[in-house]
Formats: structure tokens, C-alpha cells, sequence
């Protein structure tokens, strides 16, 4: 039995799949970084090396993209604050309307996992946007 579990991993690795955690990158698919927008205004989230899972599963290599308005990321580990800075896709959305006043902002998209503990800087993406 041994024997033929060797082989499989032997397989695995010579046909080029990891066995370790899958790269994580996450990045906004619209607006694009310095963009100026009339709001509402659309945002789209990206992840890759991950899965988008509502709020709630705990798998691993999962989680929920939030939006951070004029903040940064957030440590790994640390929870995602419930507050109207921090917009919660919990129900596993890809992407949003937003409404903000006329300015300058920061936008930080956050993936976090089902327990919205944030998976850190890596699984982080800050653009700036002027709504007009």
C-alpha cells in the first residue's frame, strides 16, 4: 500500500503539481488603479490560488473578498472589522456597486477566510480612485 502511495506522490511531483498552499494573488479586475468614476461605480474582484466561499465555510484555500475604504491591510490572522470602512461579501460576491461622495479615496480589497480573518498583505490589492 505504501508502495503505491509513493507513486502517486512520486507522479504528482514529476508531472509538476505543488502539494504545498497554492500562490495566493488578488487583485481589482475594475475600476483600474487612478481611475476617475461617477458613482455608484462598479468593482470587480479577482483571486487566484484561491476560492471564493461564502462567509461561514471553513475550507482550506478558501474565503470572501472585503472592500477597505481609505484603509490598508490587515494583518494575517486579525479579524475584518464590522463597520461602514469595511464592506463585508460574505455571501461570496465577485463584485459590487459602491456609492461614495465626490474625492479621492484609497480602496483596499481584503480576501479573508469564511471567519473573516484576513489572510494578510499577500491576500490584499490597494488602488486609489477619484469619484468625480
Amino acid at each position: 500500500m505504501y508502495a503505491n502511495v509513493k507513486r502517486a506522490i512520486a507522479a504528482l511531483v514529476l508531472g509538476g503539481i505543488s502539494l504545498g498552499a497554492a500562490a495566493q494573488t488578488v487583485s481589482f479586475a475594475e475600476p483600474a488603479d487612478g481611475a476617475v468614476v461617477s458613482s455608484p461605480f462598479k468593482v470587480k474582484f479577482a483571486v487566484s490560488g484561491m476560492e471564493v466561499k461564502p462567509a461561514g465555510e471553513m475550507a482550506a484555500n478558501t474565503g470572501h473578498h472585503h472592500l477597505i475604504i481609505n484603509g490598508g491591510s490587515i494583518k494575517a490572522g486579525e479579524s475584518v472589522p464590522f463597520d461602514e470602512k469595511h464592506l463585508h461579501f460574505g455571501k461570496g460576491q465577485t463584485e459590487a456597486e459602491v456609492t461614495l461622495p465626490p474625492g479621492k479615496y484609497k480602496l483596499t480589497m481584503q480576501f479573508a477566510n469564511g471567519a473573516h480573518q484576513s489572510y494578510g498583505p499577500d491576500g490584499s490589492k490597494t488602488i486609489s480612485v477619484t469619484v468625480k
